[in-house]
């Protein structure tokens, strides 16, 4: 609107009526540009809470870290995932990582726990890939001998994936414990050392438990990752676990 031109003429033909509400045709225009910045809106504003929320993290597991005693290392660890690539989950996908590792010892048992990421990948039915991220929380305790390998999980774990296929699955006189857990190794009689009465009574009261034994390393696996406030309880998880193994494996 010029100087010259009269209000009525800049209602007639322009953004608003004299009722000072938009003409849909200007609403339609500016649509896609008002789209376009809400996505922006949004996609910045999920990033700073991402951000804010492993800044927290990274706090809380400081914390922890120093209540325990242990060493903390918040950046990414590539080489965490190479070191343990016998076990399962550290071999799976690409862009693998570790982060938040805390390391230390408990009851003189070598621990560290730490989250974890790899990257999977699909293709739409447009032909366009797209990656999927998988998070976790690892736990790995030390141990003097070396033992072949054996997997214990909750049942239905076994069905999600496939890389285990060729494991014998091995069946217990506990009915209820064969029901609730899936026992996988190439040596039966490992197997049936590491599975006995009281470690049996154990696991079914802590049927969240995913346990893969192989080399030097006893492992636990979470998924999705968890908070901070329970990692001290699954650590001394871990310990106690270590304990019910047979002390004649070791003196073997």
């Amino acid at each position: 609107m010029t100087n010259k031109e009269p209000l009525e003429n800049y209602f007639a033909g322009g953004f608003f009526s004299e009722s000072g509400i938009l003409h849909s045709s200007r609403m339609d225009q500016f649509f896609p540009f008002l789209l376009v910045a809400g996505i922006v809106t949004l996609v910045i504003g999920l990033a700073i809470l991402g951000y804010l929320q492993e800044k927290k993290r990274r706090e809380a597991f400081q914390k922890l870290a120093s209540g325990l005693g242990f060493s903390y290392h918040p950046g990414r660890d590539r080489e965490i995932p190479s070191l343990y690539n016998f076990l399962n989950k550290l071999s799976v996908g690409s862009n693998r990582y570790a982060q938040n590792i805390l390391d230390g010892e408990l009851d003189g048992f070598p621990l560290q726990c730490f989250d974890y990421h790899y990257e999977t990948y699909s293709t739409d039915s447009k032909g366009r890939r797209q990656t999927h991220h998988h998070h976790f929380s690892f736990f790995i305790l030390t141990m003097k001998k070396v033992f072949p390998e054996i997997l214990i999980y909750p049942e239905g774990f076994f069905s999600k994936i496939g890389q285990f296929i060729g494991f014998e699955d091995i069946d217990f006189e506990s009915i209820e414990f064969s029901k609730a857990f899936v026992v996988k190794s190439k040596d039966k009689k490992f197997a049936y050392d590491i599975c006995h009465t009281r470690m049996m009574e154990y696991l079914l009261r802590h049927p969240d438990l995913s346990i893969e034994i192989e080399g030097h390393c006893l492992s636990f696996v979470f998924s999705p990752r968890l908070t901070p406030e329970v990692v001290e309880k699954r650590l001394k998880q871990m310990v106690t676990l270590r304990k019910l193994l047979p002390e004649y494996l070791f003196r073997e």
